[in-house]
């Protein structure tokens, strides 16, 4: 039976890529095919967010809390969106970038999905690889 999977990130690891590689180990190692974050805290030093209708990432390069971390994780890949707060309380949000790194650490929760396959598909609507959610042994 699959089981829920902790990771604690340490300085310097970037945080989309850790997540790409934690999926990859659980779906070899539990046979996932679908996850999802269920909770995550932690620090940065750096962010890369794409903001909402922007074609590019805005970094953020300051100490940073991550305030939430949701997503999706597939052999196509993760998708993610964050907030985080600077020093002064100012919080941003958006769509995870490459680049991310942990400041201090960053403790997540994932969650292997059973039943379940996501992958990602062109949507000709939105012009992205978007999610594609199947229960196990349909079609």
């Amino acid at each position: 039976m699959p089981q829920t999977h902790v990771l604690r990130l340490t300085p310097g690891e970037d945080l989309r890529a850790t997540l790409t590689k934690a999926f990859a180990q659980l779906q070899a190692g539990q046979n996932t095919t679908a996850a999802c974050i269920i909770s995550a805290v932690g620090s940065l030093s750096r962010a890369v967010l794409r903001y909402a209708d922007q074609p590019d990432g805005t970094v953020l390069e300051e100490p940073l809390e991550l305030i939430t971390l949701s997503g999706t994780l597939s052999a196509d890949g993760v998708h993610l969106h964050a907030s985080v707060a600077t020093a002064r309380g100012e919080m941003r949000g958006g769509h995870v970038m490459a680049g991310c790194i942990v400041r201090t650490t960053a403790e997540i929760v994932l969650a292997p999905l059973p039943g379940w396959v996501f992958t990602r598909e062109q949507d000709a609507k939105t012009g992205f690889k978007e999610l594609v959610a199947k229960p196990v042994g349909r079609a």
